[in-house]
């Protein structure tokens, strides 16, 4: 091999081994840490710590966002679930999505998954709180995107959010592979009736028994039915031209879990 041959060959390794270096610092599609649908205004400022975290609440009053439902960012792995006594995090939770990438989730009031637990994008994995060792706080949601222990910018959706600044955000954390989520039916004993439409006016196409697994494609508003989990409007498609009420579905989440029908 000549000396032109080397020196080609030497830029084509240094092409490859750039473009794995690249490939290995490519993100996951971080989604944001509450049910979809949900608008939070996120707040970031000079002086925070770390400087590229973000801060979460939606309101309307200090106490609004307690007991608020969080969910994972990304699926991955649970590497921590604990109440720290030498930081300021509190209660928090670490997920490891692999490739060097992993979320934290700070001051939560309750932890909901263990250390070691396999969780989803857009599963339960807490509730909002103000836990703190060292900080007397409101309630809020500390969340951060690491990188080989750094914590980066906040991506969510493939977009960054800006620095510094204040924004609301919605929530596109809508489930798991295309869009779908998994539910459970819960009435107590009886079985559920399965409609052609979203509302008790549209015919009855089949029925699901109670603890019955179901799969949601997506979501819609339709009549208010009030059932298990209280009152609401949304209905789960579960197939074409099958619905069933969200207020008899277990979700693990009090939003919205998958994608608008």
């Amino acid at each position: 091999m000549n000396r032109h041959h080397r020196f080609l060959a030497r830029l084509a390794a240094c092409a490859i081994l750039a473009s794995a270096a690249v490939a290995a610092q490519a993100a996951p599609t971080f989604q944001m840490p509450f049910p979809c649908g949900q608008a939070w205004i996120g707040s970031t400022w000079s002086g925070h710590s770390p400087a590229y975290a973000v801060d979460l609440n939606r309101g309307p009053n200090p106490d609004s966002d307690l007991g608020d439902t969080v969910v994972a960012a990304y699926g991955g792995t649970v590497s921590t679930s604990a109440y720290s006594t030498t930081t300021g995090y509190g209660n928090y939770i670490v997920i490891n999505h692999g490739g060097g990438w992993q979320t934290l989730y700070a001051h939560l009031n309750s932890r909901s998954v263990s250390k070691g637990a396999t969780v989803k994008r857009g599963q339960k994995i807490g509730t909002v709180g103000r836990s703190s060792a060292k900080y007397n706080l409101a309630p809020h949601l500390h969340f951060e995107e690491r990188y080989n222990g750094s914590v980066q910018k906040i991506r969510w959706n493939g977009t960054q959010i800006p620095y510094y600044a204040k924004k609301t955000y919605t929530s596109k954390n809508c489930g798991g592979s295309g869009g779908a989520a998994s539910g459970t039916v819960n009435t107590s004993g009886a079985n559920l009736n399965v409609r052609a439409g979203a509302s008790t006016s549209y015919a009855i196409v089949g029925s699901l028994a109670d603890g019955a697994r179901v799969t949601i494609y997506c979501q819609k508003y339709g009549q208010s039915i009030t059932g298990t989990y209280g009152t609401s409007k949304l209905w789960n498609r579960i197939g074409t031209g099958r619905y069933i009420p969200d207020a008899y579905t277990y979700t693990g989440s009090d939003g919205r879990v998958a994608p608008d029908c």
